[in-house]
């Protein structure tokens, strides 16, 4: 009993460390690029930095911890400040997906030689082996995740950007949004709690987000798989 809580409260703490790296650089990369584009809203407003506490949306992060989606604050930018409008929201939406993948291609021969070399040494080597794999699948999913075309996610923004056009489906989108988030962040939580308790996998089956996650794992994160899976490790 003692080790299995000993080994869940270190996997919950490995995927909050994993989760608090992969937001504050993707917000980051946002807040770097708005500001390269010519809008100093973010560094007025404090968000043109690693410090993980300014970039923190608590339900957001909550939520990316307990069920591997979520999102952080976004960014305040001002698109009237952008030397280039368009280009300049373009830039600035695309900046947090394109960060992720970079992350992600860096993060993964960090789990290769965690996983080959480190001691295995009791609850440490489980730990960073864990830790250092979501920092790869966190960055992959939260890349695919802000796919969708769903405010406040990146996929709206860019939408935004290419498409000036304000009908009836991006009024909907823009309006609810985040509504349509938390359910599918709340209905993966639920099959995922319902599939621990009553040792019925097929319920896994009916995770929206859960499928999301492994098309990012298992389609976006092949080529880096195969990739660095040339290296003799």
């Amino acid at each position: 009993m003692i080790e299995y809580v000993i080994g869940y409260g270190a996997a919950l703490l490995a995927s909050f460390l994993a989760v608090t790296v992969v937001l504050t650089l993707h917000e980051f990369s946002h807040a770097f690029v708005a500001y390269r584009c010519g809008d100093p809203t973010p560094k007025f407003y404090g968000r043109l930095t690693l410090n993980p506490l300014k970039h923190f949306d608590i339900v957001g992060l909550l939520c990316f911890t307990l069920v591997g989606f979520g999102w952080a604050k976004p960014v305040p930018i001002d698109p009237r400040n952008f030397r280039k409008y368009r280009q300049g929201l373009f830039l600035t939406a695309s900046a947090g997906i394109l960060m992720n993948l970079l992350t992600a291609f860096i993060f993964y021969p960090l789990y290769m030689v965690v996983g080959h070399y480190l001691p295995q040494i009791p609850y440490l080597y489980d730990f960073l082996t864990e830790f250092c794999y979501l920092l790869f699948a966190y960055s992959l999913s939260f890349a695919v995740f802000n796919l969708l075309p769903l405010y406040p996610l990146d996929g709206f923004r860019i939408v935004d950007a290419l498409d000036r056009r304000r009908g009836p489906v991006f009024r909907f989108l823009r309006n609810y949004g985040q509504w349509i988030l938390l359910g599918l962040v709340a209905e993966s939580f639920l099959c995922n709690f319902l599939s621990r308790t009553t040792g019925l996998s097929l319920i896994s089956s009916f995770d929206i987000l859960g499928w999301v996650m492994r098309f990012a794992t298992d389609i976006f994160g092949w080529p880096i798989k195969a990739l660095w899976g040339l290296i003799p490790w």
